[in-house]
């Protein structure tokens, strides 16, 4: 059987030219590709997506004017072998896969593709006439309609010089090229970042320190007395006196960067904003915290030592925009630390820092540690809103009174430490509809956040994930990757004003001190949506070792 205008002998020698050998898979996929364009309207201008990247995208470059190259090939490796050509403008088009069952007619065919037998104990020249004799046959075609970021491709973005390689790439993958991010697939030789001669320019000496004396101290100068002092001894624009010697060699500095300027403190930072090419410590770490601290964050000026750090203007939800602060850090000679996102803080408490690595770096590269930073903050403090919280707990046992609820107290403590009010609590059977109608009487008592105990794993009489269904929950993510607490449920009740936030609590909670709840329901306080892939990401961290004393929040669950 032909392949399109090809003979099965002529495709094969294409193939064996192509592809370095008439691999099976080239030979099947000649035919799924012209199975495939037979099925799209003569004239149609399409695209294609290859599931599999093995073979199959090669018979597509040989039979196609789609190929990696020009952006019209796709491969999105699903480890299946199919091929989709479809309408480059709607996304129209029909997919071609290979089906087990028609395999079976051809028992070489069957025993390749499912690999059972090593390529050794092949017989080639059979299968390969199972190939021409089975052609399409063995083929399924399905319509399909592909996904709008399949469809097209990516025009080229700005190109700039890796700061750590010097090499070009484009500037979408980051502050560095990807092959200094680590993902080079090669050892490479260590290299050192190549800095300008800073130092020079700004007008900056290193002098022994009998020398430093009548000049200008270029930076602050650090004491460190183990386990009871550390803090700038000498600050930058500071005098240096015939008294100071000794002082700076007991700590250790036998050269000092001094000015030649005779400029004080309080000017310094004007001075070292005249340095020409180059940006002092300061002036750096200065531009960094304006750009990072969003809402509820403050920060003090000047810095100290050369960074500035970032206090809670108010108590909160810390935020951090991880990804972005990511960014910055791939950024060569800058730097910026901060306590963990989604951690609940005090009014004045510490939340970051950040700093210029060198005492002097390149404006280029300031530009390039600020470009990372456009699009807001990366810190803030959002409020935690004070809740009004009905409590139902669920369960006939506890109903009954068989088994004393414990749930109402724990649960009213936990949400009474954030400042939120209870406003109405109650308990009742395994029966949807009277949870239904306790549902309906706690947002009549003007609850915002309800949270629900009890029936929500797989016993057949918990009830309450349906109970609450049929009460209008929607936006609901039920199981989550955390122990203990992987049963939680989050959602909401849509109302006035809002509607009623909903979290349901397991009954782990009524045993460990720290479960889910504690790690989302300042989030849900704060107004934060969460989402199935935040909640993916407590995986890690989201197994507690269940310590005979609790110290969460200090130790590292849920984080």
């Amino acid at each position: 059987m032909n392949i399109g205008s090809y003979t099965f002998d002529e495709f094969r020698r294409l193939a064996e030219n192509f592809h370095g050998y008439a691999a099976p898979g080239l030979l099947v996929g000649g035919y799924m590709v012209e199975l495939a364009k037979r099925h799209i309207p003569e004239g149609t201008l399409f695209e294609a997506v290859v599931e599999s990247g093995k073979c199959l995208p090669d018979a597509v470059q040989l039979l196609t004017l789609c190929s990696i190259g020009n952006g019209w090939m796709k491969i999105h490796n699903l480890g299946r072998y199919a091929v989709s050509l479809f309408d480059k403008h709607t996304g129209e088009g029909v997919r071609v896969s290979l089906d087990p069952e028609k395999m079976a007619a051809y028992p070489e065919i069957k025993a390749w593709f499912f690999k059972e037998k090593p390529k050794k104990d092949q017989d080639v020249p059979r299968l390969e006439s199972e190939i021409e004799q089975a052609g399409d046959s063995i083929c399924n075609v399905e319509p399909v309609t592909i996904k709008r970021r399949f469809i097209g491709h990516k025009h080229m973005t700005r190109i700039v010089c890796c700061p750590g390689c010097g090499e070009a790439y484009p500037v979408e993958d980051g502050p560095v090229c990807r092959g200094c991010q680590g993902e080079a697939p090669y050892v490479v030789a260590r290299r050192e970042i190549k800095a300008a001669p800073r130092q020079e320019t700004a007008g900056i000496r290193v002098v022994p320190v009998e020398e430093a004396v009548g000049h200008t101290v270029a930076h602050d100068m650090t004491r460190i007395d183990p386990g009871q002092f550390k803090g700038p001894e000498f600050k930058a624009g500071q005098r240096i006196s015939v008294g100071d010697i000794c002082r700076l060699q007991q700590m250790g500095r036998f050269h000092v960067a001094v000015t030649d300027s005779p400029v004080g403190e309080s000017d310094f930072a004007a001075y070292a904003a005249r340095s020409g090419d180059t940006v002092h410590e300061n002036e750096a770490a200065e531009a960094f915290a304006r750009r990072m601290a969003g809402e509820g964050v403050a920060f003090s000026l000047p810095p100290r030592e050369g960074k500035v750090e970032f206090t809670a203007e108010r108590a909160g939800l810390f935020t951090v925009n991880v990804e972005r602060m990511r960014h910055f850090n791939l950024v060569p000679e800058v730097m910026v630390a901060s306590r963990q996102d989604a951690t609940v803080v005090k009014q004045g408490g510490p939340l970051a820092g950040t700093r210029a690595i060198p005492l002097f770096i390149s404006r280029e590269r300031l530009s390039q540690a600020l470009e990372t930073l456009e699009g807001g903050p990366l810190f803030s403090v959002l409020p935690l809103r004070k809740a009004r919280v009905g409590i139902l707990v669920t369960g006939t046992e506890v109903f009954q009174g068989i088994i004393e609820d414990k749930f109402i107290p724990i649960i009213t403590a936990k949400v009474a430490m954030l400042g939120c009010e209870v406003v109405r609590t109650d308990i009742v059977p395994d029966d949807r509809a009277m949870m239904g109608k306790a549902v309906a009487e706690m947002r009549a008592a003007g609850a915002d956040l309800l949270v629900t105990t009890g029936g929500l794993s797989v016993d057949p009489d918990d009830v309450t994930r349906q109970a609450l269904l049929d009460a209008g929950l929607t936006d609901v993510l039920h199981g989550v990757p955390v122990l203990p607490g992987t049963m939680s449920l989050i959602g909401r009740i849509p109302g006035p004003g809002g509607g009623m936030q909903v979290l349901g609590v397991p009954a782990c909670a009524l045993y460990f001190k720290t479960t889910f709840l504690d790690l989302v329901l300042p989030r849900l306080l704060a107004g934060r949506e969460i989402t199935r892939a935040e909640l993916a990401r407590l995986g890690e961290g989201g197994y507690c070792l269940a310590c005979h004393t609790c110290t969460w929040p200090k130790c590292w669950f849920g984080k």
